[in-house]
């Protein structure tokens, strides 16, 4: 963005304005304080009344004036002056004056200058005025957003070059948003190669997509490449708690984009000002749909807003009311999606620039190991894998670094120092080996990508599946698998350890597996009995605060949906509990193994449960023994870690 592309030339900064005036009333204060002191203070050494007579009677005083609050003198042969405070009813002093052959003169009652009594008297008003004359100011200025009676004002940023600029260069992965959001671009600069065919820009686009997905990333690109004044604002920059203010603010922006037109005006997070109007209860005529509705006029209303381009964001479209949505406003929704493999490569190319890499990277195998992984996840990712080089006093970061970040960002931070007896250790190993196993023998379930008993985040212990793949869709088979998987753990400390003996590590288990079972029952038509209907939607909570589902039926057809539910996850336990009694011995030594390694890989898995052994570099290679009890046989490895508990997270 060019200067002579700015807006006129500001001022002094208010900042620095208000400091000038501040300081100059302080000095002010600090020149009357300096002439009360100047005639306050006494000229000579002060000495008390007592030793002013002694010295009058030893000779020493060689005139003095006498006056009603103080008596001030000087020693004979110039050897200074003095002051003393007057003893009141003391007549002898003038007899002892004369006795001493003492020059005494009496001396007039101080009085102010007049000048200084006017200052003195003018002072209060002169302060009251030119704080009056400063607030003035401000409001005639228009204060600004931070003026003193600006709350009514625009909080809208112009960007420049200077704060960093992002072109479309940078923006990697959703390359047809991309493209919708170059249009625009294009028309900005040249505007007569569409309008000579008829053609109008969009008033508006709107950027949907979920968190992280680069929507922000996208507008800041907009800004580095339309070479035209670009202001940003968030949604919630409009809310006050004084009715009003927001509507007055989106004047003010309105007002100063058409003063930098053709221009373009970014909203962030638009929902927490663009809500359907009428969703709370009583009044609704409140400040946030007075926002709304100055917002809904500004941008098409009776007065033409030529040259101004509205781009907004939200990852919550389905709560913007319609008529923010329609034709003449928000003409266009661009959607910003979670990048696939192709996209999540470039992706990575695009943060691994400013790292040091090892000849071992491989962005296109990070990429398919990172499925479902948005831009902001990848760049995460990078910088993860960057300050585990550099805490490892590396110069270069290599693929192990890449593979613990993606362990650390997935799964979450190891805690090693966690203390964990060898009972729960054990029920740990053999509840992620149930999940495991079941896992391996549901031929819709996800390939492993590890199983852990070291405590990650806030799980326990963890087994992590990823997709061969990425999927935009789920099956029915797929669904089942999932839910056999989940109850896995639990199937198997019930086998092991018996009823009585069943941990809480299951809890996040059994809360994965209702609420896929209640969404293939209410929202998906996976019920026999229910058929393929919808009986459960989201609704907005009171004024638009939180989400709550509401089940749709009669209390018989709720009953309905609670047993189908049961039956599904029910039906799930027995599958996972039917591989794991044909497989009793493979659970087993998985879960010694487990307690062996603590980490296992997905292919060192198959690789256990084919031949009975894991062959690893730092390991002795030798045959897997497996003792019914579920002791270790298990050859020792090299480095032995600690850490491990009862999973509450598997599936």
């Amino acid at each position: 963005m060019s200067d002579d592309q700015n807006p006129e030339p500001q001022g002094p900064n208010p900042w620095i304005k208000s400091l000038m005036i501040w300081g100059g009333i302080f000095l002010a204060l600090l020149m009357v304080a300096t002439m009360f002191g100047n005639a306050g203070q006494s000229a000579g050494t002060e000495v008390d009344y007592s030793t002013f007579r002694q010295q009058v009677a030893e000779g020493k005083v060689e005139a003095v004036e006498i006056g009603p609050e103080k008596i001030t003198g000087s020693y004979k042969n110039n050897e200074g002056t003095f002051t003393t405070v007057p003893v009141s009813g003391d007549t002898s002093l003038p007899k002892l004056l004369a006795d001493e052959n003492v020059r005494f003169t009496g001396a007039p009652r101080e009085t102010m200058s007049p000048l200084l009594l006017i200052l003195i008297q003018s002072l209060p008003f002169i302060l009251i005025l030119g704080i009056a004359f400063f607030a003035l100011r401000q409001v005639q200025k228009g204060g600004g957003a931070g003026g003193a009676m600006g709350f009514g004002k625009s909080k809208a940023k112009m960007l420049t070059e200077k704060q960093g600029k992002v072109t479309f260069a940078d923006v990697a992965g959703i390359d047809e948003a991309r493209e919708e959001l170059e249009e625009i671009v294009e028309f900005l600069k040249d505007p007569q190669r569409f309008s000579k065919l008829g053609g109008q820009i969009p008033k508006g686009a709107l950027l949907v997509g979920s968190p992280g997905t680069g929507k922000t990333l996208l507008a800041r690109a907009i800004a580095g490449e339309a070479g035209v004044p670009f202001f940003t604002i968030s949604g919630s920059d409009f809310v006050e708690m004084f009715v009003g203010v927001g509507a007055s603010r989106v004047r003010d922006m309105f007002e100063q984009a058409k003063k930098n037109a053709p221009c373009i005006v970014f909203i962030d997070e638009i929902d927490a000002v663009g809500r359907s109007r009428g969703g709370g209860l009583g009044n609704s005529n409140d400040e946030r749909e007075q926002t709304l509705n100055q917002l809904l006029v500004e941008m098409d209303g009776f007065e033409a807003n030529e040259g101004i381009i509205i781009i907004a964001a939200t990852n919550r479209p389905d709560v913007l009311d319609p008529a923010l949505l329609r034709p003449g406003r928000f003409d266009r929704q661009v959607v910003v999606p979670i990048p696939d493999i192709e996209g999540r490569e470039k992706i990575l190319a695009v943060h691994m620039k400013k790292v040091p890499l090892a000849p071992d990277v491989n962005s296109r195998t990070i990429a398919r190991g990172t499925p479902g992984f948005s831009g902001a996840d990848l760049a995460n990712l990078v910088n993860e894998a960057a300050l585990l080089a550099a805490r490892r006093n590396k110069r270069l970061v290599a693929m192990q670094e890449f593979e613990d970040a993606k362990d650390k960002v997935m799964m979450g931070s190891e805690r090693r120092s966690m203390v964990m007896t060898d009972d729960e250790k054990k029920m740990t190993a053999y509840h992620e080996a149930g999940h495991a196993l079941v896992s391996i023998n549901e031929p819709a379930s996800d390939p492993i990508h590890k199983a852990t008993i070291i405590p990650r985040g806030r799980a326990l212990g963890m087994v992590m599946r990823l997709p061969e793949r990425d999927n935009y869709s789920y099956h029915r088979d797929k669904m089942h698998a999932d839910l056999a998987v989940s109850m896995g753990g639990r199937v198997a400390e019930e086998l092991i350890f018996g009823h009585d003996k069943v941990s809480s590590g299951a809890s996040s288990d059994i809360q994965y597996a209702t609420r896929l079972a209640r969404n293939m029952v209410t929202k998906w038509g996976m019920s026999e009995k229910l058929g393929p209907l919808q009986y459960e939607e989201q609704q907005e909570g009171y004024l638009g605060m939180g989400q709550s589902a509401r089940t749709m039926g009669s209390a018989e057809t709720n009953k309905l949906i609670d047993a189908e539910i049961k039956s599904l996850v029910e039906s799930a336990h027995q599958r996972a509990t039917d591989v794991l009694k044909t497989q009793e011995d493979k659970l087993h030594l998985l879960a010694q193994a487990m307690l062996e390694y603590e980490t296992l890989t997905g292919d060192e898995i198959n690789e256990l449960l084919e031949s009975g052994k894991i062959d690893r570099p730092d390991v002795p290679k030798g045959p897997v023994v497996v003792k019914p009890t579920g002791g270790s046989a298990i050859p020792k490895a090299g480095k032995k870690f600690g850490g491990g508990g009862a999973a509450p997270q598997g599936a």
